[in-house]
C-alpha cells in the first residue's frame, strides 16, 4: 500500500510537471494532454470508438417513393429493449422511419442532373464515415430527391473530439466577493425603490418559458477517453441539434467525390450543380394551436417565434442564449450587436430629441429668425438666371424657423456628445462581447485552419510550397501576380468612385437647370418654392440612382474580388465586404457631402457668377442658409433607404413564399400542404443570402454612418435609427424563424472586419461634424458677430440681445445695373416699391459697389474664416483627446469577468485533479479487492 501511495503521488507530480505552469493558471485542455501523455507512459490504453461503416449500396437501392427506409444495417443496435417509439416522431418529418434516428442534415438533388457518378461516390464515402442515410422523392416533384443524414453517437463523439466541441462537465460554483457595508446599504435602498416599479417588464418570463434556463455548467473540449467527466443524461440530446448539424457539415466538407486531391467537399458539389441545396432542418412548425403559456413550447422554433420574432414582445430583451443555441454563435453575435447598438441609441435619441425640442421652445426668442421674419424691406437678389424674381427676405421666414430647430445653441454640445457616444458605444461593446464570448465558450476558441478556395487551387495548382502551419504542400500565388491583381482591383475601385462623382455631377446639373424651370412654372405653389421643389426632386432622383448603382456595384465588387483570387473564404469575404462598404458608403453619402460642404460655397457673387462649362450658374443656398437642404437630404434618404431595405428583407421573401404556398394549395389543397414532411416545407422556404449576414451588417453600418457623420445637421437621426432598429430586430427575427431555411450554425468570436469599419466611421464623424458646424451652419458667423461686431462687442457676452442687427450685417449690397446680360432678371422689382430696384442683397461678406474695391472681401469675412479654421482644429483635438481618454479608461474586459475566468480555471484544475485521483484510487481498491497486482502498472 505504501508503494501504491507513492506511485499515486509520483503521478500527481508528473501531471504538474507536464503542464509546466502555475497551479492556479492551469487550463483544462493542458491537464487532459498531460494525463494522456502519462497514460501512454504507464501503458494505459483506451479503445477508440469508431463509427459503424454501412455497406456500399447503389443510389437506386436507397430510393423509396413515399417511404422512408434506413440504409444502416445495424440501426436496430440503437434500439433500447422495451422502449416505445412515439408515433409523433414517425410523422413529424424530423426522424427516420424508425422514429429514433433524428435527421441532422438534408441534401437535395435532381434525378435529371448528369452528375450521378460524383454523387454515388460521395454518398458511398459518407456511409463509410459512419453516417446513416435515407432517401425519398419529393411529393410535389418526382425529379427532386431528398437525402436525409443521421449521425450516430459514435460518429458524433469521434468528430466532436476532433473539432474540440466544448461540452458541460460540472455545474458552476459562483464565488461571491466580499461587499462593503456602504455598498450593501445602497443596494438595499435601490431594491426598495425598485419595489415600486413594475417587475422587470423588459425581461422574458422564465416561469412560462422554462427552456430558457440553460444548464449553468463549466465546459471543456469533449473527449471520449474522459467521457465519464461530462454530464450525459441522454446521449440523444447531449449534442443539441445545431451542434449535430455542424458536425455532419464538417464531415461532408471533407468527403471525396472523385479521385484527386482537390475533389473533396460538399461546397464544390453545390457549386458544380451535383446537389441543388443542403441545409439542416427546422425543429418543426413555428405555430401551435395551444397557448405557449398554458401548454409550453412545442419546439425551439416555436419558442423563438413566441418570445423573439412575435411583434407582441417588441419591448422585451432578446433571448440571445436561445438564438445562439438554435442558429449558432455567428448569428447570435449579430443579434447581440444589433440589440446592443439599439440600446445605446436610446441616450443618443433622447439627447437629439432634446436638442430639437430646445429649438422649438426657443424659437420665439431667436433674434435671427425674428429679424428674418420682420425684414420686409430687405429685397434679395434672384437665386437663378432670368426667370427667378427678386424676393423679400421675410418670404423665407418659415425656412429660418425650421433651420433654428436644428441649428441652435445646443447643436455643438450634441455634436461633441455624439462623437463621445460613438467611442463609448464601441468600447462598451468590446466589454459586452467579452462577456458573451465567456458565456458562450468562445474565449479560447480559435478558428480552424481554413481550406483553400477551389478557384484558388484551380488557378495556382501548378506552383506549390509548404504550408508553415500544416506542413503540407499547397498552391502558391507569386508576389508579382498578387500585386498586379491588387493594382487592377484598386483601379476598378477608383473608376467606380469616379462613376459616383459623375452621378453627383449629373445631380448638380439637374439642380441648376430645374431651379430656373420651377421658377417659371405656371403653378404658384411650385413657383414660389422653386428651391425646395428642386431639392426634393433632386433627392428622390438621387435615391433612385443610388439603388440602381448598388446593383451595379455588387457585380463589380464580385468581379474585382474574384479577380484578386483570395486564398481562403474569410479573405474573400473580407475583401468583398470592404469593397461593397466603400462603394455603398460613397454612393450613399456623396450627394450629402456635396450639399454639406460645396453647395453655395463657390458660386461667386452677383455680376460675376461662377458657371459650369461656362453655361450653367452654380446653385446658391437658400437665403436662410444651406442647412435646410442638408436636413432634407438626410431625412428623405434615411427614411426611403430604411423603408426599401425593410421591404427587400422581409417583403420579398414573404411574396416568394406566398406564391409557392399558393401553387401548392392549388395542386394539393390545404390538407395536402399541412401533411408535407418538414424537409419538404423547409425546401420551399427561401435560402439564406449567399453572402451570409453581409446585407444585415451593411445596412446597420451605413445607418450608423448616417447617425454619426452628419448628426450635427440632423439631430433627429438617432431617433429615426432607434425606431427603425426596434422594427429591424423583429423583422430579422421573423425572417430567420419563418421565411428562411435554417442556416448552418457557425462559430465566431466577434463581428469581424465590421468593427474596424465602425472605428473608421467614428473617426470620420468627428471631422465631418467639425466641418458641418464650422462651414455649413451659421454658428461661427453668429459667434464672431456677437463678440466682435454686435452690440455686445468687447463685453464678453453672447446672448440673444447681442445678435441684434446680425441679419443685416451678414448681407452684402449689389447694384442691380451690374448684372450680366444672361443673369439679368426679367422683372425689374417694381412690384415692391413702385419703381425699379436699384439695389438688392445677397449672403456674403463683401464691400458695397461704390467702395474703392467693389465687391471685395471685408475684414469680417477674414475674421469668420479664421474662426472657422480655429474651431475645426480645437474641436477635433478636443474630441479626439476625449475619445482616447475614454478608450484608455474603459478596460476591454470587465473586472468581475476577469475574476470569474481566473476562478474558473482554478476550479477546473482542482476538479480535474480530484476526479483523476479518485479514478486512480478506485482502480487501486478494485485491484486490491480482486487480489491482482501488476508490477508494471500504476495502482
Amino acid at each position: 500500500e505504501g508503494r501504491e501511495d507513492l506511485q499515486v503521488n509520483q503521478l500527481e507530480t508528473q501531471i504538474w510537471k507536464k503542464t509546466d505552469i502555475q497551479k492556479t493558471d492551469v487550463d483544462f485542455s493542458e491537464i487532459l494532454n498531460a494525463i494522456q501523455e502519462i497514460a501512454k507512459d504507464v501503458n494505459i490504453f483506451f479503445d477508440e470508438l469508431e463509427g459503424v461503416n454501412s455497406p456500399s449500396k447503389d443510389d437506386d437501392s436507397l430510393l423509396h417513393h413515399g417511404n422512408l427506409t434506413s440504409t444502416s444495417d445495424d440501426a436496430s443496435r440503437l434500439e433500447v429493449v422495451g422502449e416505445e417509439i412515439p408515433d409523433k416522431n414517425k410523422t413529424n418529418g424530423l426522424y427516420f422511419r424508425d422514429g429514433k434516428c433524428r435527421i441532422d442534415y438534408i441534401l437535395v438533388y435532381r434525378k435529371s442532373n448528369p452528375q450521378t457518378e460524383k454523387r454515388e461516390v460521395f454518398e458511398r464515402n459518407i456511409r463509410a464515415e459512419g453516417l446513416q442515410m435515407e432517401k425519398e422523392s419529393s411529393l410535389t416533384n418526382s425529379d427532386i430527391i431528398f437525402v436525409k443524414l443521421h449521425a450516430p453517437w459514435e460518429v458524433l463523439g469521434k468528430y466532436a473530439e476532433l473539432m474540440n466541441v466544448r461540452m458541460p462537465f460540472r455545474r458552476k460554483i459562483y464565488y461571491l466577493h466580499r461587499r462593503y457595508k456602504f455598498m450593501n446599504r445602497i443596494e438595499k435602498q435601490i431594491s426598495r425603490f425598485r419595489g415600486w416599479l413594475p417587475r422587470k417588464p423588459m425581461k422574458l418570463d422564465k416561469e412560462t418559458l422554462p427552456d430558457l434556463e440553460e444548464n449553468d455548467c463549466y465546459t471543456a473540449p469533449f473527449s471520449q477517453q474522459r467521457i465519464h467527466h461530462f454530464i450525459i443524461h441522454n446521449k440523444e440530446t447531449f449534442f443539441n441539434n445545431a451542434t449535430r448539424s455542424r458536425i455532419v457539415h464538417h464531415i461532408l466538407q471533407r468527403v471525396k467525390y472523385e479521385e484527386g486531391k482537390n475533389k473533396i467537399g460538399l461546397n464544390r458539389l453545390l457549386s458544380n450543380g451535383s446537389y441543388e441545396a443542403a441545409f439542416p432542418l427546422h425543429e418543426g412548425s413555428y405555430r401551435s394551436k395551444n397557448s405557449i403559456k398554458t401548454h409550453g413550447a412545442e419546439n425551439h422554433r416555436h419558442l423563438l417565434y413566441e418570445c423573439w420574432a412575435s411583434w407582441g414582445v417588441w419591448y422585451k430583451y432578446q433571448p440571445l442564449d436561445l438564438v445562439r443555441r438554435y442558429f449558432g454563435e455567428k448569428i447570435g453575435l449579430y443579434f447581440a450587436w444589433l440589440g446592443w447598438y439599439t440600446g445605446m441609441l436610446f441616450p443618443a435619441a433622447f439627447i437629439g430629441l432634446f436638442v430639437f425640442l430646445y429649438g422649438v421652445t426657443t424659437l420665439n426668442h431667436c433674434q435671427v429668425s425674428k429679424e428674418v421674419c420682420q425684414a420686409t424691406d430687405i429685397i434679395m437678389c434672384p437665386i437663378c438666371d432670368k426667370y427667378c424674381p427678386f424676393m423679400r427676405l421675410s418670404d423665407s421666414c418659415i425656412y429660418a424657423k425650421v433651420t433654428h430647430l436644428f441649428d441652435n445653441g445646443a447643436t455643438v454640445f450634441f455634436a461633441v456628445f455624439m462623437a463621445v457616444w460613438a467611442t463609448v458605444f464601441l468600447e462598451f461593446w468590446k466589454r459586452r462581447r467579452a462577456v458573451i464570448a465567456y458565456d458562450w465558450d468562445l474565449i479560447d476558441w480559435e478558428e480552424e485552419e481554413e481550406e483553400i478556395r477551389p478557384q484558388f487551387e484551380a488557378k495556382y495548382s501548378k506552383k506549390e510550397r509548404m504550408n508553415p502551419i500544416s506542413g503540407k504542400p499547397e498552391p502558391y500565388q507569386a508576389f508579382a501576380d498578387k500585386c498586379s491583381r491588387l493594382i487592377v482591383s484598386a483601379s476598378g475601385i477608383f473608376f467606380m468612385i469616379c462613376v459616383v462623382i459623375a452621378a453627383v455631377f449629373g445631380i448638380v446639373i439637374y439642380r441648376v437647370v430645374t431651379v430656373s424651370t420651377f421658377a417659371a412654372f405656371k403653378w404658384a405653389l411650385i413657383r414660389n418654392n422653386s428651391q425646395v421643389a428642386t431639392t426634393g426632386t433632386a433627392v428622390c432622383i438621387n435615391f433612385c440612382i443610388i439603388m440602381l448603382l448598388n446593383v451595379l456595384y455588387e457585380k463589380v465588387a464580385l468581379f474585382l474580388t474574384n479577380l484578386e483570387q483570395p486564398r481562403t473564404e474569410s479573405e474573400w469575404e473580407n475583401s468583398f465586404t470592404l469593397k461593397m462598404f466603400l462603394f455603398q458608403f460613397v454612393n450613399l453619402n456623396s450627394s450629402t457631402f456635396y450639399i454639406a460642404f460645396f453647395l453655395g460655397r463657390f458660386t461667386g457673387h452677383p455680376g460675376a457668377y461662377l458657371r459650369l462649362i461656362n453655361r450653367w450658374r452654380l446653385e446658391e443656398c437658400h437665403p436662410s442658409g444651406c442647412l435646410i437642404d442638408l436636413c432634407m437630404q438626410m431625412g428623405i434618404i434615411m427614411v426611403l433607404k430604411q423603408t426599401w431595405n425593410n421591404f427587400m428583407e422581409l417583403g420579398y421573401p414573404l411574396i416568394q413564399n406566398w406564391w409557392t404556398r399558393r401553387k401548392l394549395r392549388q395542386e394539393y389543397g390545404t390538407q395536402g400542404k399541412t401533411s408535407f414532411p418538414q424537409w419538404e416545407k423547409d425546401y420551399n422556404l427561401q435560402p439564406m443570402n449567399a453572402y451570409g449576414l453581409f446585407d444585415e451588417y451593411l445596412e446597420m453600418i451605413l445607418q450608423f454612418g448616417f447617425t454619426t457623420i452628419f448628426v450635427a445637421a440632423f439631430p433627429l437621426a438617432p431617433l429615426l435609427a432607434l425606431l427603425n432598429n426596434i422594427i429591424e430586430i423583429r423583422l430579422d427575427a421573423y425572417k430567420f424563424v419563418t421565411q428562411w431555411r435554417r442556416p448552418l450554425a457557425s462559430r465566431a468570436k466577434d463581428i469581424g472586419i465590421w468593427y474596424g469599419i465602425l472605428e473608421g466611421i467614428g473617426i470620420l464623424s468627428v471631422i465631418t461634424n467639425a466641418f458641418v458646424i464650422a462651414v455649413t451652419s451659421d454658428f461661427i458667423p453668429r459667434l464672431v458677430y456677437a463678440y466682435k461686431y454686435g452690440p455686445c462687442a468687447g463685453q464678453g457676452e453672447a446672448g440673444q440681445k447681442c445678435m441684434v442687427g446680425y441679419v443685416n450685417a451678414s448681407l452684402s449690397v449689389f447694384l442691380v445695373s451690374d448684372f450680366e446680360n444672361r443673369s439679368e432678371p426679367t422683372s425689374n422689382g417694381s412690384e415692391f416699391s413702385g419703381s425699379p430696384l436699384k439695389y438688392c442683397r445677397y449672403r456674403d461678406y463683401r464691400d458695397p459697389p461704390h467702395s474703392p474695391v467693389p465687391y471685395g472681401y471685408t475684414l469680417q469675412f477674414w475674421h469668420v474664416l479664421a474662426a472657422r479654421l480655429a474651431f475645426i482644429i480645437v474641436f477635433e483635438h478636443l474630441v479626439f483627446c476625449i475619445k482616447h481618454l475614454i478608450s484608455y479608461l474603459i478596460p476591454d474586459l470587465p473586472k468581475d469577468l476577469r475574476d470569474r475566468m481566473r476562478r474558473e480555471k482554478y476550479l477546473i484544475q482542482e476538479m480535474m485533479y480530484e476526479a483523476e485521483l479518485e479514478r486512480l484510487q478506485k482502480e487501486r481498491k478494485e485491484r486490491k479487492k480482486n487480489g491482482k497486482s501488476y508490477h508494471n502498472e500504476w495502482p
